[in-house]
């Protein structure tokens, strides 16, 4: 099962890396989304996936009986999510903003500091 997952991690940052270098904008962000499940998948996945039950402990135990699930890179993994979320909804909106602001979303048109020179593309 590891390995499958393995194989949907790469992908996952494959497509993330071709939408990143992209000269637009919107397509930046959905890269952004995709590594951002590549590395909470990442995390999940080093935690090891066991068949448990949740990691409760019984009234009165120490410790939790018999084997369970690992709760830390669950509750990594948890936050991960919710900060993810957070930055997207931000850049979304940042986004929109810079194509309300400068009419487009492609990053080399929105030159709006830089000079324009006669040697430019």
């Amino acid at each position: 099962m590891e390995a499958l997952l393995a194989i949907a991690i790469g992908v996952l940052v494959a497509a993330a890396v071709y939408l990143m270098l992209a000269r637009n904008v919107l397509r930046f962000l959905f890269g952004l989304v995709l590594i951002s499940n590549a590395a909470n998948l990442t995390i999940f996945v080093s935690g090891g996936l066991v068949e448990g039950a949740p990691p409760l402990i019984p009234e009165g135990a120490y410790a939790p009986a018999g084997e369970v699930a690992n709760a830390l890179p669950q509750a990594l993994v948890l936050t991960a999510i919710v900060i993810g979320f957070g930055l997207f909804a931000f850049a979304l909106v940042l986004t929109l903003r810079a194509y309300s602001a400068l009419g487009t979303l492609f990053s080399d048109d929105m030159r709006v500091a830089e000079p324009r020179g006669d040697n430019d593309v």
